[in-house]
C-alpha cells in the first residue's frame, strides 16, 4: 500500500492520467515539452527550450513500495528528496549514492535523470548502481515499466540505467525503485594536513589497507577524510591515521559534509569563474595546469577547478590524463561551450538511435542535453 509523504488531495491515478493526457497532447502537436521536478538543477546542462508547455511533476508524490528489510524502496518521481531521506533515516537507511540536494524541492525523479552523485559514491557506489527500476511515459504516450523491486529482478534493468543522466530527454519518469543501505553505526571524520600531492599518495596506500573509508575531500591543504563502521573497525582504522601530521577529529562533521554534498562549502560560492566538473582516474597525479581553486574528492577521482583557463584547454588537458570534463556553472560566461563533452560521432549515433525510439516525434526535453536531442 502507498504511504504518502506528502498528503494530496488527487489521487495517483489521477496525476498519473493528467501526466499521460499532457505528454499525448504534446505529442499529438508535435509540441516541446519540458519536465519539471522541484527545478533545484535548471542551471545543470543546456538550457531548457522556451516554451509554456511544462509537465509539473512535484504533485506527483509518496511512497509506494517499502519492506526496510528487502533494502529496496519504490517512490513516485516527485518525491522530495528531503523526505525520502527522512523517511528512509526514521528506518536506519540511507540512498548508498548521497545525492546533492540543492535545495529544499529537490525531486528524486531530478536526481534520476541528472545522474548526480554525492561524496558516498566513490565507495559505496552510484545512482547507477542503486537503480532497480522505473515506471515512465514514453515518446508514446504509454506508461511502460523496467525492471524490478529487488536486486533479483533484473529484466530490463539496463533500460532503467538508461534513465540516469538522461536529463529526462528519453521520457518522464514516473517512478523509481533504489536499493538502500544500512546507516553506518558510527562515523568518524578526521582532518590531516596536506597537500595535494601527499593526499593523493594517501589515497593510493589506503585503498591498499581497505580502510572503511566513505568520503574523502582536499581542499586549502586539508584533508578531510570520514570513516564509517561498527566501534571496533573505526578503532583499527583510526590506527592507521595516528601518525600522520596533524590529524583531528572534526566535530560538527555532518554540517561539513552537507556543504559539501550541497554545495553550500565556500569553495563552491566563487560566481567569477566557470566551475568544472573533472571525472578522472583516481591514480591521476597532480595536474600543473589546475593547482589554483581547487577542490578535490572521491579519492582523486572528481576534481572540482574554479578557473579561467579557456574550455578547449581544459577539455584537451583532462582527456590526455583519460577523464573528461563537464561545465558545471558558469554558463553565462561561457555562452558558446557545451556543458558536456561532444561525443565521439559513432556514440553520438547510439544516442540518436535511442532517442528516436523512446521520443519518435522529439518532444521530450528537447536540446537539454545536447543540441541536437
Amino acid at each position: 500500500m502507498a504511504l504518502n509523504i506528502i498528503p494530496s488531495t488527487i489521487s495517483d491515478c489521477d496525476i498519473s492520467a493528467q501526466l499521460q493526457q499532457q505528454v499525448q497532447s504534446s505529442i499529438d502537436l508535435r509540441s516541446p515539452l519540458v519536465i519539471r521536478g522541484g527545478g533545484s538543477k535548471s542551471f545543470y546542462g543546456r538550457a531548457s527550450v522556451e516554451t509554456s508547455n511544462i509537465l509539473e511533476m512535484k504533485h506527483h508524490t509518496g511512497v509506494m513500495d517499502y519492506d526496510p528489510t528487502e533494502l529496496a524502496i519504490t517512490v513516485r518521481a516527485g518525491t522530495r528528496l528531503k523526505d525520502l531521506e527522512a523517511l528512509l533515516d526514521s528506518k536506519q537507511q540511507i540512498l548508498a549514492f548521497e545525492p546533492p540536494q540543492f535545495n529544499a524541492n529537490s525531486t528524486i525523479g531530478g536526481v534520476v535523470a541528472a545522474g548526480l552523485s554525492g561524496p558516498r559514491r566513490a565507495y559505496t557506489g552510484s545512482i547507477r548502481d542503486a537503480i532497480l527500476g522505473v515506471d515512465i511515459i514514453n515518446g508514446d504516450g504509454k506508461i511502460v515499466h523496467f525492471g524490478g523491486q529487488v536486486m533479483k529482478n533484473v529484466a530490463g534493468y539496463d533500460m532503467s540505467r538508461l534513465m540516469v543522466r538522461s536529463m529526462g530527454t528519453l521520457g518522464v519518469i514516473l517512478s523509481v525503485s533504489l536499493r538502500v543501505l544500512p546507516k553506518p553505526n558510527k562515523e568518524i571524520t578526521v582532518v590531516i594536513d596536506a597537500s595535494q600531492e601527499e593526499s593523493l599518495g594517501y589515497y593510493q596506500q589506503w585503498r591498499l589497507q581497505h580502510l572503511p573509508i566513505t568520503a574523502t575531500v582536499w581542499y586549502n591543504d586539508k584533508l578531510t577524510v570520514r570513516l564509517s563502521g561498527t566501534e571496533i573497525t573505526l578503532g583499527i582504522a583510526m590506527q592507521s591515521f595516528e601518525s600522520l601530521p596533524s590529524t583531528t577529529v572534526l566535530n560538527d562533521a555532518d554540517i561539513f559534509w552537507q556543504s559539501i554534498r550541497n554545495h553550500h562549502h565556500p569553495f563552491f560560492s566563487e560566481v567569477t569563474k566557470p566551475l568544472w566538473r573533472l571525472s578522472l582516474p583516481s591514480s591521476t597525479k597532480v595536474i600543473a595546469r589546475f593547482e589554483g581553486d581547487l577542490l578535490i574528492e572521491w579519492g582523486g577521482g572528481q576534481r572540482w577547478v574554479s578557473s579561467n583557463v579557456p574550455a578547449n584547454i581544459v577539455r584537451g588537458v583532462v582527456k590526455r590524463h583519460g577523464g573528461y570534463a563537464t561545465l558545471f556553472t558558469g554558463h553565462k560566461l561561457l555562452p558558446e561551450v557545451p556543458p558536456f563533452p561532444t561525443l565521439a560521432p559513432e556514440l553520438f549515433a547510439l544516442h540518436k538511435s535511442l532517442k528516436r525510439k523512446l521520443d519518435p516525434q522529439g518532444i521530450f526535453n528537447p536540446g537539454r542535453l545536447y543540441r541536437d536531442l
